[in-house]
């Protein structure tokens, strides 16, 4: 006879999604609450939006969000990648040691870090602004690229290199033109979880900031000790952001790899 099969693995998946996707759908749909009420929802309206753009606080964090997000993703990616290279050509005992060391950041808790770069900076005297804060960032954030980098590199040819340059590639050349485009999606990988992670970072900018210095992280945290809807503002900005560099990041690919195969019918 054969075995009824028990939908329990799909109603515990729909339960899943529901419980991440819920609450973001909550905070999208009350963002559009014409009323300061974060519980009844009463008409349309885009009122908190308004307010949102008019306050000249909240678009100087959106600015400096978006300033170290792009500064701290572009330096870790690039940082991350050289180093994930260097380590695929070192000794075993290097290559394990670092990779343990590259680790340590990932599994600390967020809090230690934060504190441990704010002595950091207090010891060398340096004064805490958006320049430490862009630092912090490019610190976490090179040890998730090197992760995302290493398992493509692991995947390519040692010789690939090598090969390159026995058919005229200078070291340059084999990098750039053999080795990186071969390594491309993990390098895209690490680039969008950097970019994320410094996006909605908090813990670690507010302990290392200062001057007046905020991100958007910290400007919702002080927003979150009254009651003000335009949270809901924010935060539904931040999802559409993070959601418009996913469907770049996925479709952009589909389209080059369509007109690959169009030229290559028409060239037939």
């Amino acid at each position: 006879m054969k075995k009824k099969k028990r939908p329990v693995g799909k109603i515990l998946m729909i339960l899943t999604v529901i419980f991440f996707y819920l609450p973001i759908i909550f905070v999208i749909v009350f963002s559009f609450n014409s009323s300061k009420s974060l519980t009844r929802f009463e008409s349309f309206s885009l009122t908190w939006y308004e307010k949102l753009f008019s306050s000249r606080s909240m678009m100087e964090s959106l600015y400096t969000t978006i300033i170290v997000a792009v500064v701290a993703t572009f330096v870790s990616t690039i940082a991350g990648t050289i180093a994930a290279i260097g380590l695929s050509k070192s000794k075993r005992v290097v290559h394990d040691l670092v990779l343990q060391l590259n680790d340590f950041p990932i599994m600390n808790p967020e809090i230690v870090t934060a504190i441990s770069l704010m002595i950091f900076f207090i010891t060398l005297g340096v004064e805490r602004g958006l320049v430490t804060m862009m630092l912090a960032h490019i610190a976490f954030c090179i040890p998730y690229v090197i992760l995302s980098v290493m398992p493509k590199i692991r995947s390519l040819d040692p010789n690939l290199a090598d090969a390159a340059m026995d058919l005229g590639c200078t070291p340059w050349q084999a990098l750039t033109k053999v080795m990186v485009p071969q390594i491309m999606p993990g390098i895209i990988s690490g680039a969008l979880i950097a970019f994320t992670m410094s996006f909605d970072d908090f813990v670690i900018s507010y302990f290392v900031t200062g001057r007046g210095v905020k991100n958007l992280s910290i400007m919702v945290y002080t927003m979150s000790k009254r009651v003000n809807p335009s949270i809901n503002a924010v935060s539904t900005l931040v999802v559409a952001l993070i959601t418009i560099v996913l469907l770049i990041i996925n479709i952009v690919p589909v389209i080059k790899e369509k007109r690959l195969l169009k030229s290559e019918r028409s060239s037939k």
